[in-house]
């Protein structure tokens, strides 16, 4: 079976660190992950964020990584946050009982159509020979 890689990406903004990950964490990967965030917290951020939106999967061990990652940024005096998690690490934090020790940051909201002023948008009548489009705005048609 072939192994899949981590990728880690480092940006370094005003009061925080992200580290971008894509792939697996895992028995094989952990070590880099460990690494990069220990090499984040040299910089003394406030937040070391790690953005999980392209982790495909987390075994045992890098659960594990991810508990000694939160401790060691605490240890440095920074937060270590987890961003962009997907339903399958949701459930894995939730299952394992180890969710409520991490800081989790939720991706913004998608607006919805009312506050893009779309839902104002009405029809009126669609019978033959009436007019339809928003009453007013000069965009009736006829049928």
């Amino acid at each position: 079976m072939a192994h899949q890689k981590l990728d880690i990406s480092v940006y370094r903004e005003a009061n925080e660190t992200i580290v971008l990950l894509t792939g697996e964490i895992d028995l094989h990967t952990a070590p880099r992950l460990s690494a990069a965030v220990d090499d984040a917290l040299t910089q003394d951020p406030v937040r070391v964020v790690l953005d999980m939106r392209g982790v495909t999967f987390c075994d045992s061990r890098g659960l594990g990584t991810l508990v000694i990652l939160a401790r060691a940024a605490a240890r440095s005096r920074a937060v270590l946050v987890l961003a962009n998690l997907g339903d399958f690490l949701k459930r894995l934090l939730a299952v394992s009982g180890i969710g409520e020790h991490f800081v989790i940051r939720e991706p913004a909201p998608e607006p919805d159509t009312a506050e893009l002023g779309l839902s104002d948008v009405e029809e009126t009548g669609t019978d033959s020979g009436q007019s339809y489009g928003r009453p007013g705005s000069g965009e009736e048609h006829t049928r």
